[in-house]
């Protein structure tokens, strides 16, 4: 049961995460909004800052993603 509490908090961190994010989230979100059809890598630079947020921010908020 510990684990089940320990995966509740986790979660319940999980706005805060991305709302620490929202900046890359978006710009993330327009590049794929952009795309026809959306390829592997088309948006890697994008995801990779929004990534990089979001590990950024669980870390600040002592948990992980």
């Amino acid at each position: 049961m510990e684990s089940v509490i320990k995966a509740r908090e986790r979660l319940a961190k999980f706005p805060l995460i991305f709302a620490k994010c929202s900046k890359q989230s978006a710009v993330y979100a327009h590049c794929v909004l952009l795309k026809e059809e959306v390829k592997k890598d088309d948006c890697a630079k994008e995801f990779k800052e929004f990534y990089t947020c979001l590990q950024s921010a669980a870390k600040e908020l002592k948990t992980k993603i």
